[in-house]
This record gives structure tokens, sequence and C-alpha cells, in this order.
């Protein structure tokens, strides 16, 4: 049986990028929407499903990086950043508003394409085996089946990388997991570690009641980091 094709929103002001981008992507297997601005951007969200979302960040009226901070607190659709400015702060700036990658410009389109597929390899959920299928972080517990996560009898919204840090570690709880290898599960070069923590930052407060004291997503000095269910 086909797999249905992943459907993605592009979003730039620049409108020979949008139908470069657009006919780059539908050769190479997608669906492909694609939106001038946020605000057109925001009213095709509202009627539509997307995969995957490709904003760029320097856009008139709302930037990339405000429609991402504020669509992060409603979806955890993910979301991939295009920016001219590739200077590390501009980076996190970006991944602390949420986004789950930052590609900065120009770019080879087939850099793009990997970097999406290797986004949408990380939202399938763990598949079922014979150990616990609920891990209980305090309040929390987090479904290894499903990949979700819930606050009493309220849904915790993750992003695309916060559920991928959760794959991982619920896959070994109990064990350190070092930043290198986090770096590499996650699709990100070797000079993305400060990413990867500004990530395991995010998680700890979906997880933990004192984020500054975690208890359940811990740091284990010179190994990495480890999850310590109940």
């Amino acid at each position: 049986m086909t797999e249905p094709q992943a459907h993605l929103l592009v979003v730039d002001d620049d409108e020979r990028i949008r139908g470069l981008l657009q006919k780059f992507l539908i050769r190479h297997g997608f669906l492909v929407t694609i939106a001038r601005d946020a605000l057109q951007a925001r009213r095709l969200l509202a009627g539509l499903e997307f995969d995957l979302l490709v904003l760029d960040v320097m856009m008139p009226g709302e930037d990339g990086i405000a429609l991402t901070r504020d669509l992060r607190a409603k979806m955890t659709v993910p979301i991939l950043l295009l920016t001219a400015k590739g200077e590390a702060s501009n980076r996190i700036e970006g991944f602390e508003a949420g986004a789950d990658d930052y590609l900065v410009k120009p770019f080879e389109p087939k850099e793009l394409l990997l970097r999406i597929n290797a986004i949408l390899r990380r939202v399938p959920a763990v598949k079922a085996d014979t150990g616990p299928k609920v891990l209980h972080l305090g309040e929390v517990r987090y479904d290894l089946v499903r990949g979700e996560m819930w606050g009493g009898a309220d849904p915790v919204r993750l992003t695309a990388s916060e559920a991928a840090l959760m794959r991982i570690f619920s896959a070994q709880p109990g064990a350190a997991v070092s930043r290198e290898k986090l770096v590499g599960d996650l699709g990100e070069d070797a000079s993305q570690e400060r990413a990867v923590d500004v990530q395991i930052t995010r998680l700890r407060r979906k997880i933990e009641a004192d984020p500054k004291q975690p208890r359940y997503l811990q740091t284990v000095r010179g190994e990495g980091y480890m999850l310590a269910p109940d």
C-alpha cells in the first residue's frame, strides 16, 4: 500500500523562491501549498492540515520567528525556518521559538530536501514492545505506543524535536544518552549541541515541576542526559 504524500506549507514573501521551492518539492513527491506571508499562512492553517511548515524568517508584517512562536503554542506541526541570518544567536532564537530546524540562505535544494525528510522521519510514534506502555513522570505520563504526553487529563503538546527526544529517552529509561548521540539521532550536524540543549530546556518545562532542578530529565555529568521515570 502506497504511503500518503506529506503535505507541506511553504511561506515566503519572494514569489520566485516560492515557485521554485514548490516545483522542486512537488517533483520529489510532496504535496505543496504556498503562502506569501504570515496572514495568508494563518488562513490556510485554519482550514487545512499540514505535515510540515517551511517558513521564511524575514517577511514583511509578522516575521517567521513570531509566527513560529505563536503557532507552537497551538499546534505541534514541525517547522523548518529559512533565513539569510546564519549567526548562532539567530539559530538559537529560532529554536527557542519552537522551530525544529533552521536552514541558512542560500542553500542547495537537496539540503532542504534532506532536512525535510529528516524531520518527517522523527514524527511517527514508537511501536509497542514487551516493555511498559506508559512512563510516569510525577504528574505527567508518557504513552510510548502513541508518542503522547499528558498532564492529568490534559494533553501536553510536543514539537517534533521534543517528541523525538522523548522517543530516544523512553527507549532506554535510566540510561544516560550523550549529547553527541542526541545530535546524531536528531539529524543535526556536530556543531548543533547547543541546539540540543535548548530542546532539552524546553522539554523540561513540560515535564518538571521545577525545570531548574530537574527530577525526571536529569543531566548526568560527563555523560549527557537521562530520563528517570517513577
